[in-house]
């Protein structure tokens, strides 16, 4: 690893329905750039960010493209991170783009996370958790994230039957159910 130091993008300074809407634009834009034409993708979903919310530094939501549904990590901060060699906003800023990159430890809310580091010259260094990559039998947006919550139930059922316990999880699923309630996509 590197020591290149960490590049923050501008918009978790910003408002949320501002970071949400440019989220969606830059993912949008690497849809028609690189995805638009692909047979693997799912060209009736959209590009779509729900469950958006701002914990322990950094904003953190689900992001639904044709080509996946991810949990995103966009730092409020540096957040200390070694950034690996040939990950540096200079060097990513003039290669190919990459869906996910390189595996990095990080901590959220006490908890040991893992996610890939990726790099977008909008958003900056940001880290990325796959959790739905086969995308092609889903028909719609709601059908993804109902599939999420049907895992997150038995995921849910299971711990409970084990009698183990992931706290970040388990609040993570709990804003991201609640936020579909109020309305809050």
């Amino acid at each position: 690893m590197s020591d290149s130091a960490w590049k923050l993008g501008a918009l978790p300074k910003r408002d949320d329905p501002t970071v949400i809407a440019a989220v969606g634009d830059s993912f949008g834009e690497i849809y028609r750039n690189y995805f638009s034409g692909e047979f693997l993708v799912n060209h009736d979903l959209p590009v779509e960010v729900r469950a958006f919310r701002r914990s322990d530094g950094w904003c953190v939501f689900l992001l639904l493209t044709p080509w996946m549904m991810a949990r995103v990590f966009l730092p409020e901060r540096d957040p200390g991170l070694l950034v690996p060699a040939g990950w540096s906003a200079a060097e990513r800023a003039v290669a190919p783009f990459l869906v996910i990159g390189p595996l990095l430890d990080f901590t959220i809310l006490g908890g040991a996370q893992k996610a890939h580091l990726n790099y977008l010259p909008e958003l900056g260094h940001f880290l990325l958790q796959p959790l739905v990559q086969s995308m092609e039998r889903f028909d719609s947006a709601d059908a993804v994230f109902a599939a999420w919550n049907d895992v997150i139930k038995t995921r849910d059922r299971v711990m409970e039957e084990q009698k183990r316990e992931c706290g970040w999880q388990k609040e993570v699923s709990r804003r991201e159910f609640f936020a579909r309630l109020a309305g809050n996509r």
